[in-house]
């Protein structure tokens, strides 16, 4: 392609891309009480299982306990997550035991705690975000994105509830967790179990046809859209997680960068998405063609233009947590059936985001 965005040079550290190996996972058999004492205090769930806070007795640090009934996908879960975490933006596992849990045997991953929070959290509690943290977010992601690429595996549910900060300070770390819906892509196309969070998934996966590791490519390209004006670039009019007019929209590419939030928005970073969210996977930058682009390669000199998004996150930051169960409960196990699509008039939609757009723009 003669407009391909890439510097033709690859990034300094590149060489930090190529996976490492990992130590064998031998899990311990003793009983975790020994080790740590696991509080009641929730810290998430997963596609698999839920997190709980835990103390390490010997130093006092706070951990996050994952709890997987043992299973063939819990089992996949914990070997992908092990085989890859050993990558500064990927969550580490300190621990694995094999214990009956509950009165039923399970699988205890120990990991760091994520102190920090989620991505949108720390954004909505910023007083500013600008465009050179965006593209310095995206490259983190990316970097993660890569590692596990290059060990030919998908994430299979990219989106901001997976990607927390280390601490709560500036250098803090962004990391990736949960690879519930991980699986090793063994050959082109290989990928079949269409898993995915609504707002993300890429048009490949809702419809029949295999698929391979650029679903991840098009998640990362609506997690930039989002960073930059604060809102997705596909939804569903009527307000539910997914609809048959969002599936046409997605699978046709339909999207734009309107204003006010896209008014000063840089080309370069436009142009990202738009070879992220490209419909045909064959013609989706890889997760090398991000890492090359000018936008990414050279994020130190993003201009540090004040984005939209922050306001938007801020003026939503009770309808995020809504949208986000909303697209929990969405999740599925089977292929999304290919539906008559009818779509709404945009003055019938109830869909909340559009509903504060539209206040926002008609200046009440």
């Amino acid at each position: 392609m003669s407009s391909h965005p890439l510097t033709g040079k690859a990034p300094p550290d590149f060489a930090a891309h190529v996976p490492s190996a990992q130590k064998p996972l031998i899990p311990k058999k003793h009983a975790i009480t020994g080790d740590y004492t696991i509080l009641t205090r929730s810290l998430g769930v997963g596609v698999n299982g839920k997190v709980l806070e835990c103390i390490h007795k010997a130093t006092g640090e706070r951990r996050a306990l994952k709890i997987l009934r043992e299973n063939p996908k819990s089992r996949r879960e914990l070997d992908l997550h092990w085989r890859s975490c050993s990558h500064e933006n990927i969550v580490n596992i300190c621990d694995v035991y094999e214990n009956v849990f509950m009165g039923h045997r399970s699988l205890l991953v120990v990991m760091e705690c994520m102190e920090g929070g989620e991505l949108f959290d720390r954004i909505q509690d910023k007083g500013h975000f600008t465009e050179r943290e965006a593209a310095e977010v995206v490259r983190c992601i990316s970097l993660a994105v890569a590692h596990l690429h290059h060990m030919d595996i998908a994430h299979r549910d990219l989106k901001p509830e997976n990607l927390l900060y280390s601490d709560k300070t500036p250098s803090a770390k962004l990391k990736l967790t949960d690879f519930g819906f991980a699986k090793e892509n063994h050959g082109s196309k290989a990928l079949t179990t269409p898993c995915y969070t609504p707002y993300y998934v890429a048009p490949e996966v809702l419809g029949p046809e295999k698929y391979d590791t650029s679903c991840d490519m098009w998640s990362i390209g609506v997690i930039t859209y989002i960073l930059l004006c604060g809102f997705p670039p596909f939804y569903s009019y009527g307000g539910a997680p997914i609809s048959p007019g969002m599936k046409k929209r997605i699978r046709q590419g339909q999207y734009g960068f309107p204003d006010p939030e896209w008014t000063n928005v840089s080309s370069q970073a436009k142009d990202l998405i738009k070879g992220l969210l490209k419909t045909n996977p064959a013609d989706r930058f890889t997760i090398d063609d991000v890492l090359r682009h000018r936008w990414i390669a050279g994020y130190q000199e993003v201009p540090q233009t004040p984005l939209a998004c922050i306001q938007v996150l801020q003026d939503d930051k009770e309808l995020w947590p809504d949208i986000q169960d909303e697209m929990s409960h969405a999740l599925a196990t089977m292929r999304v059936a290919d539906e008559p699509s009818k779509i709404k008039k945009v003055a019938d939609a109830n869909n909340p985001i559009l509903a504060r757009r539209a206040k926002k723009n008609s200046g009440k």
